[in-house]
């Protein structure tokens, strides 16, 4: 990342707004940030920190806190950075937390943070990434730059006093920072992915080992010895039980056939008494076949005599419809003479019927001509009714539109009597919004006063809980320190009394030179580890970190509480005696007011609504009245209308008879006049018809009768001679009389069923006396089974055989099962070899990748080590630069203790002592050179890795002062080496040596209205 410009309003000692345009620098500038204490030299780099992530570079103000006492309350407290990331263009802009005013009114408000991201392409267009939200602005700046804000410190800013955490770290914390920085997250989801793997097949396992129980258990068996031995003493048992039902199976089916003989036998001798009673049955119904062959023997007889008798029957009906018809010819003859006479009579009154018919078309005429008459009259009518219709309608119009006039002019009254109170409930509205508002902003600045005073509480309570806890970690940190001296005491007492069982008489002291040994060094307690002694260091060395902090956190409460209590003061003196006012009586206060307020307003809009209203109904009084003139014009127009036509109708009713006085009167006596004529036409039509008829009908039966006499002759002589002729037949058939064949004779399907019956009798009885003949024989010399007894034998056999087939198939069933398990587990046992298997090879990767083995280096670890070990390289090139050969980072490579992460922590090789010691035994200075170092060698092999983060920008403050003279050149020297190798160095540093040698600067002056930069080029 390089910056380009940075923009910063109301922000640390910067009271108005700050521009730096680090393109004026220079294209890989090395340039110094001067400036006296307080000026804002560290500033500048918390205004990119924040900008970038919302926290400042050290960590201990919040962004809230940032906001400048010196700047005008108008200006908002916002910082806007612009920056380089390869070949694209990023500027973000972030506005901490903080009181501002209202823009309109007075008083103040908070402002919410907020933040916007932009990118810029090529051709200076804006795209909008991130609108307002903070969260949303960091997380896209940490995918941006692969970094988040404690690695940002650690790589790209070494703040002032944390130039050590990069290079104190432990391995955990320095695998996050360089797997951000070399993406080697690819190895981390290989540890990941083995260990899920592993997981999944460990799961599996565990699931087939439970599977396995589970089959063993629903066996009933504890182990697979066990279930072979049930195996073993089963076969036995069931080769014998099998045996044992066949031959239940035999002695049931020798029982069975048994059986079937004796239930032939016992059928046979049920058969023969079957048919013994049949013949007996139809013996008797001997008699009754007898009778019904003499029956069929006479319907043979009758049959043959059949034509003769259907002649006589055939005779017979024609007499008898021959004499009916003789009887109707002369009833219809009689009624046709009545009808004839009748109408003869009605024929006499035709005369009167025609005179009728003469006068009703003579009235025709007459009639017609009344037509055109009465439709004139009737048009007129209508026209009368019509205008008197109009006239009412007019005469009701004028009266509403009268009494509408009336309703108006008395609602305008009306409203113009509530005129007065509601101008002067009106009048008041202005004066109450101006009380309104001045008691809104006491109210908002006493809510402000109390939320102030709650975080002047809570403050409060977290300085004395801070202070608390800095006493605790002081006395933590001195406890530490006694017990580091004690035993470095301990271990050097230790170190002289081993060096004084050494010296040996008359030769010389290495430390001292002396040949007299007079009082050689004792220890009397056991010598320190270097591990314990390592122990004690690092727990001084965290006391003193821990407290650091807690003092930084208490001064941070200190400055938060001065800055709270100053804004209570503030707001106390604006609210003057309203301070000493509860909140719930400012609140009813504004509640009065705002209801006095909404009454005031309703009646400005109900007077305003109220004056408007009088003038509508004023116009509408203007408009009813036109409206009355017209309506009072036009009913007098109708009057004289109505009158005129009136006496038009009078004059035209004189010349109509008063009988058809209306058309629909006229038009009803022409249709009966014409209805009566038709009825008379059709009278005298219908006589002279009848006449004729009954004339015609008269002489056609006297000629049937004549018929009918004749034909009644001729039937009754062809009767007499079939009679005679029946007779004689009869005699000689041998029937008696006509009734005896009529009751002799049957019909063919009568006559087949009795042949039938008589055929199957005479069959049956020669069946049964053969079948009885032949059963008699085969049953001679043999007695009737014992069925009882034969039906308990096989009860005894079939309890035997379900006896032995239950013994046989619990075993078989047992046995099933056994065999299936066994199965079932050679089949779980294949599956877990396979299983266990594949986790030996998975599992052990999955080890080895996560650092579960024995040197504890994951697999990204490992990768890491190795990218470490390049970095240590370089850093320790330019380390034993600038400490003149003496010291190069290492990384240790044995073991942590216990299960804690390793493969990662530093080391330092001193070549004064050629001992290597942990990079903690570093003095200050000596600290901020490998740090130093560290950064740079980071930044040249980050860059070098295809995929690395491009670390092109490193700022770096104060540390220079620890440094002696020479290490300080050979540190500037360093430095300038970075810049022509294409990065931008920004330095804050008070040596003096630094500004001679760096021209090129920002400097930062220090006033009493805030600070302001300038920069400065050579």
């Amino acid at each position: 990342m390089r910056p380009l410009s940075l923009s910063m309003s109301a922000f640390g000692p910067f009271a108005s707004t700050q521009s730096l345009d680090f393109t004026a620098l220079g294209t890989n500038p090395l340039f110094l940030i001067n400036g006296p204490t307080g000026a804002g030299k560290t500033t500048l780099l918390d205004g990119i920190c924040f900008a970038l992530y919302g926290k400042t570079t050290g960590n201990e103000r919040e962004g809230s806190q940032m906001r400048c006492d010196m700047a005008d309350d108008n200006l908002l407290t916002e910082v806007t950075f612009s920056f380089q990331l390869g070949s694209n263009h990023y500027r973000i802009r972030r506005v901490p937390e903080q009181d501002r005013v209202k823009k309109s009114g007075d008083g103040s408000t908070v402002q919410k943070p907020e933040a916007q991201l932009y990118k810029i392409d090529a051709d200076g267009n804006e795209s909008l990434l991130v609108a307002s939200k903070v969260s949303e602005a960091t997380a896209e700046i940490e995918a941006l730059t692969g970094l988040d804000v404690e690695q940002f410190r650690q790589v790209m800013v070494l703040p002032q006093g944390k130039f050590r955490e990069l290079l104190m770290a432990d391995s955990k914390a320095r695998e996050q920072i360089f797997s951000q920085l070399f993406q080697t997250h690819i190895y981390r989801r290989i540890e990941d992915s083995l260990k899920s793997k592993a997981a999944d097949i460990r799961a599996l396992v565990k699931d087939q080992r439970s599977r396995r129980d589970g089959i063993l258990q629903s066996a009933a068996v504890a182990s697979d010895d066990e279930l072979n031995n049930e195996l073993a003493k089963l076969a036995p048992e069931l080769e014998v039980a099998q045996s044992a039902k066949e031959q239940a199976l035999q002695q049931q089916q020798l029982i069975i056939k048994r059986g079937d003989a004796a239930q032939h036998l016992l059928a046979d001798f049920t058969q023969l008494d079957v048919l013994t009673r049949t013949a007996a049955e139809l013996s008797v119904q001997q008699n009754n076949i007898k009778a019904k062959s003499h029956a069929v023997e006479l319907a043979k007889q009758a049959q043959r005599l059949v034509p003769i008798v259907e002649v006589f029957l055939s005779r017979e009906q024609e007499s008898k419809s021959a004499n009916l018809n003789l009887n109707h010819t002369k009833k219809a003859l009689l009624n046709t003479k009545q009808a004839f006479e009748s109408a003869e009579l009605k024929a006499t009154g035709l005369p009167v019927l025609e005179a009728q018919l003469l006068e009703k078309e003579q009235a025709k005429p007459q009639l017609n001509a009344l037509g055109p008459q009465l439709r004139e009259l009737d048009k007129l009518t209508k026209t009368v009714e019509q205008e008197q219709q109009l006239l009412t309608k007019a005469k009701a119009q004028f009266l509403a539109s009268k009494n509408e006039l009336t309703a108006v002019s008395q609602k305008r009254r009306e409203l113009e009597s509530t005129l007065p109170p509601l101008k002067a409930s009106s009048e008041t509205r202005l004066s109450l919004q101006q009380s309104h508002q001045q008691q809104q902003q006491v109210l908002s600045a006493y809510q402000q006063w109390q939320q102030v005073a709650v975080r002047v509480a809570s403050t409060l309570a977290k300085l004395d809980k801070a202070k608390a806890q800095g006493q605790l970690l002081n006395t933590q940190h001195q406890q530490a320190q006694i017990a580091h001296k004690t035993l470095l005491l301990t271990w050097h007492q230790g170190q002289a009394a081993i060096l004084a069982r050494q010296l040996q008489q008359d030769e010389p002291c290495p430390v001292c030179g002396s040949t007299i040994h007079p009082q050689p060094a004792q220890s009397q307690e056991a010598l320190p580890s270097d591990e314990a002694l390592q122990s004690a260091q690092d727990a001084e060395a965290y006391a003193q970190d821990m407290l650091s902090k807690a003092r930084a956190e208490y001064r941070g409460f200190q400055t938060q509480l001065e800055t709270l209590q100053q804004q209570s003061q503030d707001l106390a003196a604006q609210l003057g005696v309203a301070v000493d006012i509860s909140l719930d009586e400012h609140t009813h206060t504004l509640a009065q007011l705002a209801f006095s307020l909404t009454t005031a307003e309703q009646a400005h809009l109900s007077l305003q609504q109220l004056q408007q209203d009088i003038v509508l109904l004023q116009m509408q009084e203007t408009q009813l009245q036109q409206k009355l003139e017209q309506g009072q014009a036009q009913e007098n127009t109708s009057q004289s209308k109505v009158d005129v036509l009136q006496g038009q109708l009078a004059q035209m009713q004189q010349n109509v008879p008063k009988e058809l006085a209306t058309l629909e009167v006229l038009n009803a006596a022409i249709a009966q006049n014409q209805q009566d004529i038709n009825h008379v036409k059709q009278q005298i039509a219908c006589i002279r018809e009848l006449q004729l008829q009954t004339g015609q009908a008269f002489v056609a039966a006297k000629a049937a009768l004549n018929g009918a006499e004749n034909t009644a002759e001729t039937a009754l002589t062809q009767l007499t001679r079939a009679q005679q002729q029946l007779s004689q037949q009869l005699l000689a058939a041998g029937f008696t009389d006509q009734q005896a064949l009529l009751e002799a004779m049957l019909d063919e399907q009568q006559l087949h069923l009795l042949a039938s019956e008589i055929e199957a009798y005479q069959q049956q009885c020669a069946l049964i006396q053969a079948q009885s003949e032949q059963l008699t024989l085969k049953l001679k010399d043999k007695v009737p089974p014992d069925s009882t007894k034969l039906a308990a034998e096989l009860e005894m056999a079939q309890q035997a055989l379900h006896t032995a087939e239950h013994t046989w198939q619990q075993l078989h069933t047992r046995a099933a099962l056994l065999l299936q398990t066994q199965t079932q587990l050679n089949i779980a046992d294949t599956k877990a070899k396979s299983l266990e298997d594949e986790y030996a090879v998975i599992g052990t990767l999955a080890d080895v990748a996560n650092g579960n083995t024995g040197n504890k280096i994951s697999l990204q670890r490992f990768v890491l080590s190795v990218l470490l070990d390049d970095v240590l390289l370089e850093a320790s090139h330019r380390l034993h630069l600038m400490s003149k050969g003496r010291y190069r980072l290492l990384r240790k490579e044995d073991r942590a203790k216990g299960n804690k992460a390793s493969g990662l922590e530093l080391e330092v090789e001193d070549a004064y002592t050629s001992k290597v010691r942990p990079v903690a035994t570093l003095s200050g200075g000596e600290s901020f050179m490998a740090a130093l170092s560290m950064a740079l060698g980071l930044s040249d092999v980050v860059q070098a890795y295809a995929g690395g983060i491009k670390l092109d920008t490193l700022f770096i403050d104060e540390g220079f002062g620890s440094l002696d003279q020479d290490s300080l050149e050979l540190a500037i020297r360093t430095l300038m080496d970075l810049q022509s190798s294409g990065r931008m160095i920004g330095v804050i540093s008070h040596v003096s040596e630094m500004k001679e040698q760096i021209n090129t600067r920002i400097d930062i002056h220090k006033t009493s209205h805030g600070s302001e930069m300038v920069v400065v080029l050579p």
